[in-house]
């Protein structure tokens, strides 16, 4: 099956405690269907000092299931669903169901 959602795309967060929230994919794990979002789902983590780095509080992006994001519409900023469609030179192609608009160039 191919992916709705890929490394770069900016997407929605559609429920939890950062429900409405906006941001870039930076990390896809398919087999897992989960997906870490730049500055969603960030957790403080308490990390003992290493000899390459310092220890202390670290804000920490964690992953967030597939399912509670959507893709936001080139077209007017909204979320949307994906859709694939096949163009007449043979390439498969992601498209936004509310609006048509093909995503992938």
């Amino acid at each position: 099956m191919a992916a709705k959602i890929k490394t770069g795309d900016r997407v929605v967060v559609l429920s939890g405690r950062d429900r409405g929230r906006q941001g870039d994919v930076t990390k896809v794990s398919p087999q897992d269907n989960r997906a870490v979002v730049s500055g969603i789902n960030v957790a403080r983590r308490h990390t003992r000092p290493t000899p390459q780095e310092p220890g202390g509080i670290v804000d920490k992006e964690l992953s967030i299931h597939i399912s509670n994001l959507a893709l936001v519409d080139p077209k007017d900023g909204k979320p949307t669903r994906v859709g694939f469609q096949t163009l007449d030179d043979g390439r498969k192609v992601r498209v936004a169901r509310r609006s048509g608009e093909i995503i992938d160039t």
